[in-house]
């Protein structure tokens, strides 16, 4: 990754990190503390990692991505629309009961959503099956599934962790969003799931640690990886929930709810750094 690559992408998670707030405030609900702390790892993964196309979407041979932690759709809602799968106009219609854009991500009304995901620990599941799949079917993709550290503590995680390895998918690729929060407080609080990168070594992953807004570091720990060697990967990325917006980092209570008028305009005033 370039300088010019990188400064186009950071200018693209500013955006996208505006549309959440945006439409969560017009929904007047919605989950924006982990959907900030997971936007320049989105943004990084739609506008320069995946081999997706929105003109082909259902590209047998595509890149697949699954927001296993679903309450978190707003941030891959407004990287599809800022990709292209949809107009953007449609973000403002975030939760209608109308709408195409969900509470949850929904495989049936959204263009570009590869699964629909809710129910925390079955996303990753799913990703394994994408992933043993593409041997069976014979194609060359890999598949990228974002994790949260509470969703962790589903025992259904480490199933799918188990037959990952077992069934040596080289091209499964979870990231853990590891904000250290979660609807009921702090994860180690609620139920403890760090050492994440030792757990998931243990189970035959091999494991990069990184921060969740450094790109380039992101970018690094990616290409490190081996992924002809039938190890699944996993990457644990220290993140901040809600980060970007000062008010809502690290609380807990920013997991779910929508701003008033002066918490949105705030936000996207520091946002665009007004």
């Amino acid at each position: 990754m370039n300088d010019k690559q990188l400064a186009k992408l950071k200018e693209m998670a500013a955006v996208i990190r505006e549309d959440i707030i945006e439409m969560i405030f017009a929904a007047g609900s919605g989950h924006p503390g982990g959907s900030l702390s997971a936007t320049e790892l989105l943004t990084y993964l739609y506008f320069y990692r995946m081999n997706v196309n929105p003109k082909n979407p259902d590209d047998p041979g595509r890149d697949r991505f699954i927001l296993s932690k679903g309450h978190a759709c707003p941030v891959q809602y407004s990287t599809l629309a800022e990709k292209g799968y949809f107009n953007k106009d449609v973000l403002w219609t975030l939760r209608d009961i109308d709408s195409i854009l969900q509470g949850h991500p929904d495989m049936n009304k959204t263009p570009g959503i590869d699964i629909t995901t809710g129910s925390l620990g079955q996303g990753f599941s799913h990703a394994v099956g994408m992933a043993l799949a593409s041997r069976v079917n014979k194609l060359d993709y890999k598949v990228y599934v974002l994790l949260g550290d509470g969703e962790l503590q589903e025992g259904q995680i480490w199933e799918a962790a188990m037959a990952a390895s077992h069934y040596s998918l080289g091209n499964l690729v979870a990231i853990v969003d590891d904000n250290g929060l979660q609807c009921d407080g702090c994860t180690d609080d609620v139920m403890r799931v760090r050492p994440i990168g030792e757990k998931f070594a243990s189970f035959g992953f091999d494991v990069a640690q990184i921060s969740a807004d450094d790109m380039t570091q992101m970018d690094e720990a990616f290409e490190s990886f081996d992924y002809t060697n039938g190890r699944p990967k996993c990457i644990v990325m220290e993140s901040v929930k809600g980060r970007g917006v000062c008010f809502m980092e690290n609380e807990a209570g920013w997991h779910g709810g929508a701003p008033n008028e002066q918490e949105y305009r705030d936000a996207i005033n520091e946002i665009r750094g007004a």
